[in-house]
C-alpha cells in the first residue's frame, strides 16, 4: 500500500472535501491542528491529527502533517474517501409539529435543540431526517438540501416554510431573497435597551479569529449587509424582552447584531451570554441566574412570526407560534424578580 504522502493528483481528486478554510491576511503562524480546531463544530483535536498523519489535511494542494503553521492566505483542507455524512440523508421517524401543509409547503414549527439539516457532529435526529420519514416530496435548495428555503439555529425555536416543488422552492426563496418574507423574533437580552424601538444595520460575516462566531463589520468592507428591527417589548430590570423583525436573514443576525450594540442574548453560550453580564454582586443573585440558566439552558430566541405569498394561490399567509415553555418560563422568572426588586430596591 502506498503512503499517504505518495498518492497521486489522480487519486486526491476522488477524496471528497468535508471542510476547506482561508487563513486571513492577520493570521499568525499557526500549527494546523490548531489552525483547524478554531474552525471545525464539534472537532477533537487527536482526530484532527491523525487525520492530517492519514493524508488528509492539505495545504495549497499539498499533503501536511499536523505540525504544519498555517500563514496568512493558506488555503486548508480536509479530504476523506467518503462523502460528507450530511450528504446521507436517511430518513427518521422523529416527531415533528406541522402547523400547515398542502401539495407544494409545509410550515413546521421547530422544538429547540433540534438541529436543522445534517452537519459536522449532527449526522442524524435533524429536521431534514424528519421531513424525509414524513415525506418523499421535497425540493433540493441551492446547497443541495432537501426542503430548507431559511433555516434557524440549533438552539432556536420556532417557525420555517418548507418546499416540496422545485417551483415552491423557487418562488419561496426570492421572497426571502428580496426580503418581501415576513419574520418577527422574540429575543430576551441582557441590560436595559434604552429606546423602545431601533433598527441595527451593520454587515454581518465570519469572524477573522473563531470561524464558529459571526462578526460585525460597521465599515461595510467584510460580510453581507444585514438589517434587523427591535421593539421592546417589555422591561424586566437587567434584562429587556424585545421583538425583532428581520430584513435580511444572516447566520446568527440577530444572535451578532445585539451583541454589538451591547445587548447579548440571555444565555447564549456562542457569544458569551451564558454569563452575568447585568446585576448585582449579591450571592443570591446569582444564585437566582444561575436557575434562570438551568430553566432556559439554550439562547432566548424564539422565531415567532412567519409571513409569505403561497406559491399556488399567491395569498398572504402568515403564521404565529407560541413562546416554547422553557422560555416562557424564564420571562416569568425575571417578570417576577423585576417586581420584587421595584418594591424592594435593597432586595
Amino acid at each position: 500500500m502506498m503512503e499517504p504522502e505518495e498518492r497521486s493528483e489522480l487519486e486526491k481528486d476522488e477524496l471528497f472535501e468535508h471542510h476547506k478554510v482561508i487563513a486571513s491576511k492577520g493570521q499568525e503562524p499557526l500549527r494546523v491542528d490548531k489552525f483547524l480546531m478554531n474552525f471545525i463544530e464539534n472537532a477533537v483535536r487527536n482526530k484532527i491529527q491523525q487525520a492530517a498523519r492519514n493524508g488528509h489535511i492539505w495545504v495549497n494542494d499539498i499533503q501536511v502533517k499536523q505540525n504544519y503553521r498555517v500563514k496568512a492566505g493558506d488555503e486548508v483542507r480536509v479530504l476523506f474517501e467518503h462523502p460528507p455524512h450530511e450528504f446521507l440523508l436517511v430518513p427518521e421517524d422523529i416527531p415533528i409539529n406541522i402547523v400547515y401543509e398542502d401539495d407544494v409547503l409545509m410550515v413546521v414549527n421547530k422544538e429547540p435543540g433540534m438541529v436543522v439539516h445534517p452537519g459536522h457532529g449532527n449526522y442524524s435526529g435533524t429536521l431534514i431526517n424528519a421531513l424525509l420519514h414524513h415525506t418523499k416530496d421535497l425540493a433540493v435548495n441551492s446547497n443541495e438540501r432537501p426542503g430548507l428555503v431559511h433555516r434557524i439555529d440549533k438552539d432556536t425555536s420556532g417557525l420555517l416554510v418548507i418546499a416540496k416543488t422545485d417551483e415552491a422552492m423557487t418562488f419561496l426563496s426570492k421572497q426571502f431573497f428580496d426580503k418581501t418574507s415576513e419574520r418577527e423574533y422574540v429575543a430576551l437580552v441582557w441590560g436595559n435597551i434604552e429606546e423602545d424601538e431601533g433598527t441595527i444595520e451593520g454587515h454581518v460575516g465570519r469572524h477573522p479569529q473563531n470561524r464558529l462566531q459571526m462578526a460585525v463589520f460597521p465599515d461595510g468592507e467584510q460580510g453581507k449587509d444585514a438589517v434587523t428591527h427591535f421593539k421592546v417589548i417589555e422591561r424586566l430590570g437587567y434584562l429587556t424582552l424585545i421583538s425583532c423583525k428581520l430584513e435580511t436573514g444572516r447566520t446568527h443576525q440577530i444572535r451578532v447584531h445585539l451583541k454589538h450594540i451591547g445587548h447579548t442574548l440571555f444565555n447564549d453560550a456562542r457569544y458569551g451570554g451564558e454569563k452575568i453580564l447585568k446585576g448585582t454582586t449579591f450571592t443570591k443573585y446569582k444564585q437566582f441566574v444561575d436557575n434562570a440558566f438551568k430553566i432556559l439552558p439554550r439562547q432566548a430566541l424564539h422565531a415567532k412570526t412567519l409571513g409569505f405569498v403561497h406559491p399556488v394561490t399567491k395569498e398572504f399567509m402568515r403564521f404565529d407560534s407560541e413562546i416554547p415553555a422553557d422560555m416562557a418560563n424564564c420571562i416569568e422568572k425575571w417578570r417576577a424578580y423585576a417586581k420584587h426588586s421595584a418594591e424592594s430596591p435593597q432586595g
